[in-house]
């Protein structure tokens, strides 16, 4: 297996500041929006559903102290930016710790 490649591009952000992205280099990658500068917001949202997806159940759960880690790549796909759970040993990467305090 070959070492992931990545390649950093211009992306925007709400306000219109530019920032640069680490993103994942695909085969055969094509322009985003035909040379546009993409925006983050899909990436955002994206984080905000795996937040839900996760919250949901933590909330059920009713832990003292709750701690998700996780991590995102961005990937350049045509029109847009793509964020992908990072993968770590092949799988996806989500640690989720929850404690319960007994109460006094």
């Amino acid at each position: 297996m070959s070492p992931e490649r990545t390649e950093a591009i211009s992306a925007k952000l709400d306000d219109g500041t530019i920032v640069k992205v680490q993103v994942a280099a695909t085969g055969g990658r094509q322009d985003v929006a035909g040379g546009a500068i993409p925006n983050l917001k899909d990436v955002g949202k994206a984080i905000e559903g795996i937040v839900e997806a996760v919250a949901t159940p933590i909330h059920k759960a009713m832990p003292s102290k709750a701690t998700v880690k996780f991590g995102i790549d961005v990937a350049v796909e045509p029109g847009q930016l793509t964020a992908m759970l990072v993968k770590g040993g092949g799988n996806a990467t989500l640690e989720v710790t929850l404690e319960w305090e007994p109460k006094v």
